[in-house]
């Protein structure tokens, strides 16, 4: 898969988050999206995954069975996911449940069953406990696996260290070694030890205008 982000602008209102933003995005890499609070980079994960459009400029996709390039459609949704500490478990579900649940919408990695990812996180102790009753961190870790063991091109995390403690962490860059080395990552960060292993940056603040839009 090849992701190309040509002369892409998003704004709310009157405000540009960015414009004029072109970037190529290649399977087997990894990537940052890097700026201050509130410079996009959610905004940008979100464009990423067609949950929001841009207001100029295109984004367009070309899958690797396929030599022609083109826009996201209704099927784009299969092809990624995406792990955000904003984004909600189903608090009423055991853990079994919740992965359960996820993998029956997503397609799980081969090899993998819903066991086999509880054993990965370490979290036996709790497959049959509630959500509601993880702490942040353990819900965080269930979030990460969920969407680092779908079986799909493209990654995408916004800040995904948060709420991790030291062990956890390591835990989580381990298995987006060995998990997500064929896939198109994009990480949304300021935190250098989440993008260190990323090989294309987006600086975003290098895209911003206070032009007005036209």
């Amino acid at each position: 898969m090849t992701i190309t982000l040509d002369s892409v602008g998003k704004r709310y209102n009157l405000h540009w988050i960015f414009r004029k933003l072109s970037a190529t995005f290649v399977q087997g890499n990894h990537y940052a999206i890097t700026g201050p609070n509130g410079s996009g980079k959610s905004t940008l994960l979100l464009l990423l995954a067609a949950q929001v459009m841009p207001q100029e400029g295109h984004m367009l996709v070309r899958l690797s069975n396929s030599n022609t390039q083109h826009e996201p459609d209704y099927t784009w949704f299969n092809h990624y996911s995406f792990a955000a500490p904003y984004l909600e478990l189903i608090e009423e579900f055991t853990l079994t449940e919740m992965l359960q649940f996820h993998f029956g919408a997503k397609p799980i990695l081969p090899g993998h069953s819903v066991d086999s990812i509880i054993g990965a996180l370490q979290l036996e102790h709790a497959a049959h406990k509630p959500i509601r009753n993880f702490s942040s961190g353990m819900k965080q870790k269930v979030k990460l696996a969920q969407a680092i063991f779908t079986h799909a091109p493209l990654l995408l995390l916004d800040e995904p260290g948060s709420n991790l403690d030291t062990q956890a962490f390591a835990l989580y860059q381990h298995l987006l070694a060995q998990y997500a080395a064929d896939k198109i990552v994009v990480i949304g960060s300021n935190n250098e030890a989440e993008i260190a292993a990323c090989t294309g940056r987006i600086f975003l603040p290098d895209f911003k205008s206070e032009k007005h839009p036209r």
